[in-house]
């Protein structure tokens, strides 16, 4: 489709000079996500309600620019980033406002650009939470973007994040405004809900979603256990799963268990503390479970080798006192022990934190890789991506890369095993703009660094791989993991049809899930 002569004038005459950006400096921020860098588009679309979002993408693909959706920018799998400079990248964060509680039926409907923390801290009072609350970087991720990516972490024993959904209104190509399913119940014959759930942009732009709530748990258990082999720590996550004992069950390796306690102590942050102490229900409970937290400081996981945290949330202290019983007999089983629980208290207390782990404890660069697998293939997982590391050892001490993983079940069938990155590097404008400045003023930095950045870009490629080949499945699709390959080749073939129905001339987030 051939681009107009002036896009960026039938823009403004659509939405406006004022929902336009075109300052270079603010386009090259925008042009690069935690990990990587694409084109600088031609200008971001800023909308404040979902009419002008449809005009602006109506006039901008009728002037045959891409349209390129960014959600909060916390994802790392180029899903946003521009594969020309000829495209719109639309950001939705000034549409953000929570448009309906609806007690009564149990739902909450939002504007896409509204946080996971700023529907978490509307909902709480009432006594509500969405079905899957969000991500760690919730206090930046969107819920239009984590419908987009979908992504996992808070209720993940529900699934992720898009099982929480039960309607959208999408923005196609042209600019009509497409709404799915009903008010109040996903599926009415064929799930067009989800036929738009996790698409990484490439249907349509998500406008305003409705979540299912849920009654937020008033009781609450935690306990944290050590593994000292990697096979006893998947046998007892994978039970605990399977029993749907915890509302939360995640952990860490040792190499990223060292990472993190490197940092700042977790209670550094005294809101963190008198929110898990808020969190406890009765004052005596409170200073006794944060005195504990003030003992255990940093140490409380010196001698942790595989770490597992779990939450278990309900309705009365009795039932969930018992499920805690439960997993330590599991964890006791598999060769763990207990150790102090801080991680879990202050993390439920303080779900969505600064997003400072964007980066090492030293400034270093940091991106993840993940993969969903069955329980059965757990083990097996982890000990091919250690013998991939095994082998580019040399390499990785040499440029300074080093690894380690979150581990977290995801209902009662599925766990993530998620190897992340560090390499010395030059920070991107995205992260010195989303780590807060007092810790960034901390950080000792690195200066540009190409050999390691090869580096990992290789070790990442070849981790993908290694999933692919054990059937694994992934959120935040985007440009890097491979859904084709994964796909039957039928069922390729729809989705290619569906595309070429809402995206005729493929403008929408172009090569996005490798369409």
């Amino acid at each position: 489709m051939q681009i107009a002569n002036d896009p960026l004038a039938a823009l403004a005459a659509a939405v406006g000079p004022q929902a336009l950006v075109t300052d270079p400096a603010e386009l090259r921020y925008y042009s690069h996500d935690v990990y990587s860098g694409g084109e600088t588009a031609l200008a971001v679309l800023r909308p404040n309600d979902k009419d002008t979002l449809a005009r602006g993408i109506a006039a901008a693909t009728k002037a045959g620019l891409a349209i390129i959706p960014r959600g909060g920018g916390m994802s790392y799998t180029g899903g946003y980033l521009a594969p020309s400079k000829q495209a719109l990248l639309v950001d939705t964060g000034a549409m953000n406002r929570v448009l309906d509680i609806n007690e009564t039926d149990m739902t909450v409907t939002v504007e896409a650009g509204c946080t996971w923390d700023q529907l978490q801290r509307t909902l709480k009072p009432k006594g509500l939470r969405a079905l899957a609350w969000g991500t760690l970087s919730g206090i930046n991720a969107t819920v239009g973007g984590g419908m987009s990516q979908n992504g996992i972490f808070w209720g993940a024993s529900g699934g992720t994040v898009v099982n929480a959904a039960i309607s959208f209104e999408v923005v196609l190509a042209d600019g009509t405004l497409v709404k799915t399913g009903s008010d109040f119940f996903r599926t009415f014959g064929p799930d067009i809900t989800g036929l738009f759930a996790a698409d990484c942009g490439a249907l349509g732009v998500k406008a305003t979603i409705t979540l299912q709530t849920v009654r937020e748990g008033t009781a609450f258990a935690y306990g944290s256990f050590s593994f000292p082999e990697a096979e006893g720590y998947f046998k007892a996550m994978s039970a605990v799963s399977r029993e749907g004992l915890a509302s939360e069950c995640f952990g860490f390796d040792p190499n990223l268990q060292a990472q993190r306690m490197k940092r700042e102590s977790l209670t550094r942050d005294a809101q963190s503390l008198v929110n898990m102490m808020k969190a406890q229900g009765s004052a005596w409970k409170a200073l006794k479970e944060g005195a504990k937290v003030v003992a255990a400081g940093r140490s409380f996981l010196d001698d942790a080798h595989f770490s597992l945290h779990v939450i278990a949330e309900g309705r009365h202290q009795s039932a969930v006192d018992a499920d805690m019983k439960a997993v330590e007999a599991i964890a006791v089983r598999f060769g763990g022990h207990s150790v102090e629980n801080t991680i879990p208290k202050i993390l439920r207390a303080n779900p969505f934190p600064p997003v400072n782990s964007m980066v090492g404890p030293e400034g270093e660069r940091w991106v993840p890789v993940h993969g969903f697998l069955p329980h059965s293939r757990l083990v097996e997982g982890w000990n091919r991506i250690q013998a991939m590391f095994a082998e580019h050892a040399t390499a990785m001490a040499n440029n300074g890369v080093t690894t380690g993983a979150l581990l977290c079940a995801v209902n009662r069938s599925t766990c993530l095993i998620e190897p992340v990155f560090y390499w010395p590097d030059e920070l991107q404008d995205i992260h010195r703009r989303s780590v807060e400045a007092a810790h960034l003023a901390k950080l000792k930095g690195f200066p540009a660094n190409e050999s390691a950045r090869a580096l990992v870009k290789q070790l990442r490629t070849s981790l993908i791989g290694i999933f692919r080949d054990l059937g694994a499945t992934h959120l935040q699709v985007g440009r890097a993991y491979p859904l084709k390959q994964a796909s039957d080749p039928r069922a390729w073939e729809l989705l290619q049809a569906v595309k070429r129905a809402v995206d005729p001339n493929n403008l929408m987030n172009p090569g996005s899930l490798g369409l």
